[in-house]
């Protein structure tokens, strides 16, 4: 089981969900779910990476947090019905388990361990929010494109992205001018190398020199969420939910 928050379950509640468990391809720059659309699919990446964008009326976007194996997409969906409020890009393609959100939904209400693997992901989705929300506000484009290439890194295990200058423009929510200059610092502190198929090669050390210390905060708090949830054999659970068409 590629994905840590389905690893973690008990098999018998792993057993509610995997009946409707469906293996998909994440191709690379497929959008997956769309700013503004009901959310009818999770996903449960086993490996690749996604990001979750905001859109603005102007067309500007930025990019919220990313998402790999240690988490999922839609899984808000239990809270609720209501529209999605992000654009969920493929980064890095890989693979991905996809539940129906009403399965998932009637899964939820019947585990306990299914609802602390959702208090999972929002506590490890609130801090990405947090953090990348102070880390905008306080610290140069550098070292903030620096730790988004650190954060995708995390998520596919090899040193090799597939990302244009297109697309960290829209994660960085800057001009593609911004990025190629950008680009060219990294290059000269030997942090990345890149060639114009849009694959940038990381040097994993000299470019966690380059970034600000929020990648380092944010996967510190992540890894230490997953290793107090597993500690835990009773934890609070979030409450059950009605029905939705009782809602």
């Amino acid at each position: 089981m590629g994905n840590r928050l389905l690893a973690a379950l008990p098999a018998p509640d792993l057993g509610l969900l995997e009946p409707d468990l469906e293996v998909i391809a994440l191709n690379q720059d497929k959008v997956v779910s769309r700013a503004g659309d009901d959310i009818d699919y999770v996903l449960f990446p086993h490996s690749g990476a996604i990001t979750l964008m905001i859109d603005m009326a102007d067309g500007h976007t930025v990019a919220t947090a990313a998402i790999g194996r240690e988490g999922a997409v839609g899984l808000l969906s239990v809270l609720g019905p209501s529209p999605s409020a992000v654009t969920a890009v493929v980064r890095a393609a890989g693979t991905a388990f996809r539940i129906p959100a009403s399965r998932f939904f009637g899964a939820f209400n019947r585990s306990p361990a299914i609802r602390r693997m959702v208090q999972t992901h929002i506590k490890a989705l609130l801090i990405q929010f947090q953090l990348g929300l102070a880390c905008n506000a306080l610290h140069p484009v550098e070292a903030r494109m620096a730790r988004w290439l650190l954060q995708l890194r995390d998520r596919v295990d090899h040193d090799a992205l597939p990302l244009t200058q297109h697309a960290l423009s829209q994660m960085l929510g800057v001009r593609r001018t911004t990025v190629t200059l950008v680009m060219r610092n990294l290059r000269a502190l030997g942090a990345i190398r890149s060639d114009r198929r849009g694959m940038i090669e990381i040097n994993r050390g000299r470019l966690a020199a380059a970034a600000c210390e929020c990648h380092n905060a944010m996967r510190l708090e992540v890894e230490e969420i997953f290793s107090s949830n597993s500690a835990q054999s009773r934890a609070t659970v979030l409450p059950e939910v009605k029905p939705r068409d009782a809602i």
